[in-house]
């Protein structure tokens, strides 16, 4: 046997295990409305740029009859390529092959490609479609997952994880996921749980099907799992591109700021779209969409705790990352699960020096027995704590109310903010006005003749004297009180001045979040 049959034998070998399950499975695959492995990658990646690592690599159980099953790259393709011409590194499971289960081998290779995205500092993908752990390896297979959540966690914060869901995650399966900076879903064909519908109709008796269980619906709107929706996979993938051509590459890198076009910075728009009555509502993705770069906001979470709405644009090119009130919902107030949201979004963007500017129009922590009980204590003070920890640079602007503790949460002077600015009629107190004034002049308001107009009096009175801005401005809780007009103006300046911005915080093992 010369050269060239070897070399013949190795492309033999190739076409193998590319061709992974075989034709009928991957028709299967095609028919369930899901592309291949190889095909996700090709869309996610720029063309001609995948290298693909460890081929070969097959299981070695003999278990249950599996030394006789081949399973070309062991169910999952991994390696390295470029999108937007920098570097990603990722894994995609092929479910043509043992259905995409994890074993040992297939585990291994995903901490390998894990490993070199860390060393090298780039960006991992994780494209899921997968039936769980490979039954027939027993604990090995657990064990797998084990190397992969600890891979998750010590390289959290130091280079962007990011999964894509396209089949099912059941089990353990789910874990990885959960612990990446963000995670897609695509409708129809990807669902996640711990338990599937079958094991919870046994053990509680309770019927639903899988798609109401853990469809990317459940998880987008109400679980908050999931970050992102879309309608195909090829939609998906795109979007998964354009997530990235936000993030930097890694913890040691700013996200890439882009050239734009000269335009004027001062947006007369602003002064129509919130109400000056403070209690009507509006939707402040207008206001964002008047103040970043035209088409650049990318909102994140965009279903879930729709009271508050985070997420990623740019400011004259450089990227940011907003947290608003939405006095659309609940008056902007924030529960439970927008403080989880919206501390989970600071926390992200600090670790990847993306500065945090917040738009603030909020009327306090949301009341009532079920948030009291639900620990609105313990994921309010989420909040606190992101914001306070973060050393990005860090700006407000109060759009209209800012009442009580809601007020101090939000980046205030107080938690470290570094420029607060405030529009002409925003108010800023312990509480609003009508409250202040029902509780501070109760016996008067009571004993007047006319208490509704001794009442709207003393409400007047209090805005005047307590909630303006120019009260908190006096005490420098403000920096400036600015004519909305030219908030991105002065949003511009800001990120300017702060652009080499550097703080530290005591040494220390970590910090305790309230969790």
């Amino acid at each position: 046997m010369d050269i060239y049959e070897k070399i013949n034998e190795l492309y033999d070998r190739r076409r193998e295990v590319e061709l992974g399950g075989g034709d009928e499975k991957i028709d299967k695959q095609h028919a369930k409305g899901k592309l291949t492995a190889r095909e996700r990658i090709n869309l996610l990646v720029d063309e001609g740029t995948f290298v693909e690592l460890n081929p070969f690599i097959e299981h070695r159980s003999t278990d249950f009859g599996l030394d006789k099953v081949k399973g070309p790259g062991d169910g999952v393709v991994t390696g390295y390529g470029k999108v937007h011409g920098r570097p990603i590194y990722l894994f995609s499971q092929d479910f043509t092959v043992f259905g995409g289960a994890l074993g040992e081998m297939h585990a291994k290779k995903i901490a390998h490609v894990m490993d070199l995205a860390a060393k090298n500092g780039a960006p991992f993908i994780g494209l899921n479609d997968s039936g769980g752990a490979r039954i027939q390896e027993g604990v090995v297979s657990l064990d797998g997952y084990g190397h992969i959540f600890y891979r998750n966690s010590i390289y959290s914060g130091v280079i962007p994880q990011i999964s894509v869901i396209m089949g099912p995650c059941a089990g353990g399966a789910v874990y990885s996921p959960a612990i990446t900076d963000f995670v897609f879903m695509v409708d129809g064909t990807s669902q996640m749980f711990i338990t599937g519908p079958k094991v919870i109709e046994t053990v509680t008796g309770e019927k639903i099907t899988s798609e109401d269980l853990g469809g990317s619906k459940v998880h987008n709107a109400i679980s908050g799992a999931a970050h992102f929706r879309n309608k195909s996979e090829e939609e998906t993938l795109e979007a998964v591109r354009t997530l990235l051509s936000y993030l930097p590459s890694s913890n040691e890198e700013k996200p890439p700021r882009l050239e734009v076009d000269a335009e004027d910075d001062y947006r007369s728009k602003l002064t129509d779209i919130i109400p000056f009555d403070a209690i009507r509502p509006y939707d402040v993705r207008v206001v964002i969409e008047e103040i970043v770069d035209s088409g650049s906001f990318l909102e994140v979470h965009k279903e879930f705790a729709k009271n508050i709405v985070v997420g990623l644009a740019r400011i004259k090119g450089e990227v940011v990352g907003l947290v608003c009130n939405q006095p659309k919902y609940m008056a902007g107030g924030l529960d439970i699960d927008s403080s989880d949201k919206a501390a989970r979004f600071i926390r992200f963007c600090d670790s990847f020096n993306i500065p945090l500017i917040t738009f603030e129009d909020v009327t306090g922590f949301f009341p009532g027995i079920k948030q009291e009980h639900g620990g609105i204590i313990r994921h309010g003070a989420k909040i606190l704590y992101a914001y306070s920890e973060a050393t990005v640079p860090k700006m407000t602007v109060i759009l209209r109310k800012a009442y009580g503790g809601a007020y101090v949460a939000l980046n205030s002077k107080s938690i470290g903010a570094d420029l607060v600015f405030a529009w002409p009629n925003a108010e800023i107190a312990v509480m609003g006005p009508q409250g202040a004034a029902n509780i501070i002049f109760a016996r008067e308001i009571e004993n007047s003749e006319n208490p509704e107009e001794v009442r709207a009096q003393k409400i007047d009175e209090y805005r005047e004297k307590f909630a303006n801005p120019y009260v908190a401005a006096s005490r420098g809780m403000v920096d400036d009180v600015i004519d909305p007009r030219e908030t991105r103006i002065k949003l511009i300046q800001g990120l300017e001045m702060m652009r080499n911005k550097k703080e530290s915080r005591p040494a220390k093992k970590h910090g305790n979040i309230p969790l």
